[in-house]
Formats: structure tokens, C-alpha cells, sequence
């Protein structure tokens, strides 16, 4: 029911996208205007990006995606990607994303895209990140007119806006973030949300406190939590040894999983210290860490409202 849910809710957000982008045409100076989709189409345009400038004909209609935010962004601008980049092979383009991006070819994992099954799909724009794919661009860009990310730790709504402009469609993206940005403040408003929230991942011996400037980190403090402090730096989450477990004790401690029904998910040190997690909620990994985008930022924020509203229950 809860994947249903979200598929329908990927659709509303597109339709709800191409309504507001529909009446932001109107009543403005042409000369001013941002050109629509159709006339992006049919003139073409140039992209900046990370590694300078792409020239497309018109609004591409077959992509590759490198990246989660630019799978997660496509199929959310209503432009399903016909191959995609995966975090793992094995579990494929995530369920999330609803069931027209399962029709999505892996073209191998995000580290490691396969050039080969790049190139079968004929592609008309590739999207990438400098960060991991600087050795591959040449070759990219051979295939087809490719667009670089310069980071994946690069603030998320930048990443959406890139995605947006390479499509033709940043007007979209655009509206997606704002309907992103309305939704925590009404939830904040809804639930008078204080206190602190914290989000672990649990992995090969260590848990991974993540901060304010990670995805769902950021999620937590757009509806109104506060990260507990921690010397983050420049990296978007610390690594926190058993013993240092309590570092991450919050009022709302968010813990993730590749699946969130296994009963071994919360690891036993926190379960030891009781005193320090009085609220521990698991969640499913493929959005909440990866699922980087507007659809997997309202995936998120479907879990941070479920849980506010289990509070005002009880």
C-alpha cells in the first residue's frame, strides 16, 4: 500500500508541476519569459556544466542517468530515463521511483557505468558527475551531448536545477523544489515539529551519523528538528565507533535499512542505551540515503509525517 502510495504521489507531483509551470506562463512580458518546453524543443539550447558547455538540438527524450538525484529528478520532470546507473545491480532502479522507471535499463553501477550498454541505447543527453566520472567524459560525450554534475555532494536543489536545464524543463524542477520547501513548512506548521532529530546508518561495524548539509539531514531540519552537533566539516556524515555510540542521542533517532521489517536493523549498542533514543524509527535506505531528489524528498517527508502523527496519537 505504502509503494503504492508513493507512485501515485510521484504522479501528482509531476501533473501538479506541469499545472504551476503551465500558470507561470501567463501574464508576463514574452520577451521575459522563460521559453517552454515546446519551444525549447523545437530551438534548441546550450547547457553550463561542470565541464563547461552542451549543446542540445532540442529537449532530449532519451537519457542516461549516472547518478540518483538526475534518475530521481528525470522521472520526477515526467522524462523516464531509458538506462540508468545503479547503486547496486542486484537491487536495481529503486521501487520508489514507481512503476515506469522499472522499465529503466541498468547500464551498470554508479561507479562503474558500462560505456557498451550506454552507447546500445542511443541516447540523445548523458548525465553524469565530474566527481566519479571525470576519466569517462570524453567517451560520453562521444556517444552523445553529455552534462557533469561537479559533485553529488553538491546541495541537492542545485543538482535539481542542473538536471532541470539539461532537460528544458528547469522551470519544472524549479516548481518541484518549491513544492518541496511549502510541504516541510506546512508539516512544521502541522506539528509544531521541535527538538533534535539524528540519522544513522549502520554499516560494517560503525554507525554513520549523517548532518544538516546530507539529503535527508536536511529533510529533518526543513520540517523544523535540530542535527545534534558534531564536528562535520566539509563531509555530509561522521563514522561513530560502538563506544561512541550516545554522540548521535537525539529526541528522534532515524535509523536506516535495506529493509526496514528485519529486526536485527537497529544495531545492539543502541538498543543498549534506551535512555539516550527514546524514539527510534527505521526506514527504508533507498530513498532516505540514496533516494537523492524531489521524489525522494517527499518519500521522506511521507515517513517524517507518519511519524509526527504516531507522537500526536499517543
Amino acid at each position: 500500500m505504502r509503494r503504492r502510495r508513493r507512485a501515485a504521489l510521484a504522479a501528482a507531483v509531476v501533473l501538479a508541476t506541469t499545472a504551476l509551470a503551465a500558470c507561470s506562463s501567463g501574464g508576463t512580458d514574452p520577451a521575459d519569459a522563460e521559453p517552454s518546453a515546446e519551444e525549447t524543443a523545437s530551438t534548441g539550447y546550450t547547457v553550463e556544466h561542470a565541464r563547461g558547455t552542451a549543446e542540445l538540438d532540442a529537449a532530449p527524450q532519451r537519457v542516461v542517468t549516472l547518478e540518483p538525484v538526475e534518475t530521481d529528478t528525470a522521472v520526477a520532470l515526467g522524462v523516464v530515463p531509458v538506462g540508468a546507473a545503479v547503486l547496486s545491480v542486484e537491487a536495481g532502479v529503486p521501487a520508489y521511483l514507481g512503476e515506469a522507471a522499472q522499465e529503466t535499463e541498468v547500464v551498470g553501477t554508479v561507479p562503474e557505468p558500462s560505456l557498451e550498454a550506454i552507447a546500445a541505447l542511443e541516447p540523445d543527453l548523458i548525465l553524469g558527475t565530474e566527481s566519479r566520472h571525470t576519466d569517462l567524459y570524453d567517451q560520453l560525450a562521444a556517444i552523445a551531448p553529455t552534462v557533469f554534475m561537479a559533485t553529488q555532494t553538491d546541495p541537492w536543489q542545485e543538482n535539481v536545477l542542473l538536471v532541470g536545464r539539461a532537460l528544458g524543463r528547469e522551470p519544472d524542477a524549479q516548481a518541484l523544489l518549491d513544492g518541496y520547501d511549502e510541504r516541510c513548512a506546512q508539516i512544521q506548521e502541522d506539528y509544531d515539529v521541535t527538538g533534535t532529530a539524528q540519522l544513522l546508518r549502520p554499516r560494517d561495524g560503525i554507525v554513520s551519523a549523517y548532518g544538516p548539509s546530507s539529503f535527508a539531514g536536511s529533510t529533518l531540519e526543513c520540517v523544523g528538528f535540530t542535527t545534534p552537533e558534531q564536528d562535520w566539516g566539509p563531509d555530509i556524515s561522521v563514522d561513530l565507533s560502538p563506544e561512541r555510540i550516545t554522540e548521535a542521542a537525539a529526541d528522534l533517532v532515524v535509523v536506516t535499512a535495506a529493509d526496514p521489517d528485519d529486526p536485527s536493523a537497529v544495531p545492539a549498542e543502541i538498543t543498549l542505551n534506551a535512555a539516550s533514543f527514546p524514539d527510534v524509527r527505521v526506514v527504508d535506505q533507498s530513498y532516505w540515503i540514496s533516494g537523492v531528489g524531489p521524489l525522494g524528498g517527499q518519500a521522506v517527508l511521507d515517513d517524517v509525517e507518519s511519524f509526527l502523527q504516531d507522537r500526536a496519537g499517543s
